[in-house]
C-alpha cells in the first residue's frame, strides 16, 4: 500500500511542478477527494447507499470536489484544484488529469433512466479548466479537452477538442506530445494545421476586400464631383 501511494504522489509530481516535495501532495484536495471516494465506493458496491453518501458529502464540504460514490476510478487520477463534479455512471481510466470547475456530466436527467449517462475517459487523457463533458460518450486514450469545451460526441484516440460546441483541432496528439502538456491544449505549438493554407487565404480575402472598399468609395467620389460643378454654373 505505501509503495502504491509514493507512486500516485509521485505521478502527480511528474504532472505538477508546484510542490517541492511528496508531503506537500498530501495536502492536495484532489488527493483527498479520490482517497475519500475509494472509501465511497466500497460502501456503494457493498449496497450501503446512505454511508456511501456520507462519506462523499462530507468529501465534498472539505475538498469542493463532487465525486459520486458510484463512478469507477482508474490508478493515478490527478485532480487538480478543486469545484470539479463527476457523475455516477461516469469511468474514469489511469492517469488521467482533471484541471478545475470540470464537469463530468449526464444528459437527459428527466427521464428517469438510471443507465449509462455519463461519459467514460480512457487512460493518460487531459481535460482542461471548465471544460463540460456530457452525456454516455467515449473520451479515446490520450485524448486533450482544452479549457471551457463542451463536448457531446466521442473524441478520438490522441485527439484534441477546443471550443463550444468542441471540435477537433486534427492535431494527432502524437505529432507534439513529449510526456504531458498542462490543461490538456499546447499553449506555444499552434492549434490548426499549419500547412492548411489558412493563413494565406484569410489574407487573400482580406486583400479582396479592401480593392472592392477602394473601388467603391473612388466610385462614389465620381458621383459627387459632377453634381458640384453642375451646381456651381448655375
Amino acid at each position: 500500500m505505501l509503495n502504491g501511494l509514493v507512486a500516485y504522489l509521485d505521478s502527480i509530481r511528474a504532472r505538477d511542478p508546484a510542490p517541492r516535495t511528496r508531503w506537500e501532495i498530501l495536502l492536495y484536495p484532489g488527493l483527498w477527494a479520490v482517497g475519500m471516494h475509494r472509501v465511497a465506493h466500497w460502501l456503494f458496491e457493498a449496497d450501503l447507499f446512505f454511508l456511501a453518501r456520507v462519506v462523499n458529502h462530507l468529501s465534498r464540504f472539505f475538498t469542493a470536489i463532487d465525486i459520486h460514490p458510484g463512478a469507477k476510478i482508474g490508478r493515478h487520477l490527478f485532480i487538480d484544484h478543486g469545484f470539479t463534479v463527476i457523475g455516477e455512471t461516469a469511468d474514469i481510466g489511469d492517469n488521467v488529469t482533471i484541471y478545475q470547475c470540470v464537469t463530468l456530466g449526464g444528459t437527459n436527467p428527466a427521464n428517469g433512466v438510471p443507465g449509462k449517462r455519463h461519459p467514460t475517459l480512457c487512460d493518460n487523457v487531459i481535460i482542461g479548466s471548465g471544460a463540460q463533458i456530457l452525456g454516455p460518450i467515449i473520451v479515446g486514450p490520450r485524448a486533450r479537452v482544452g479549457a471551457n469545451a463542451v463536448v457531446t460526441d466521442d473524441v478520438p484516440e490522441g485527439a484534441t477538442m477546443i471550443g463550444l460546441k468542441a471540435r477537433s483541432t486534427l492535431v494527432p496528439a502524437e505529432t507534439w506530445l513529449k510526456e504531458f502538456i498542462p490543461y490538456g491544449t499546447p499553449c506555444q505549438e499552434p492549434c490548426e494545421p499549419a500547412g492548411g493554407g489558412r493563413i494565406e487565404d484569410l489574407e487573400s480575402q482580406v486583400a479582396t476586400l479592401q480593392a472592392q472598399v477602394a473601388a467603391l468609395l473612388e466610385a462614389q467620389a465620381s458621383d459627387v464631383t459632377p453634381a458640384v460643378g453642375a451646381r456651381t454654373r448655375n
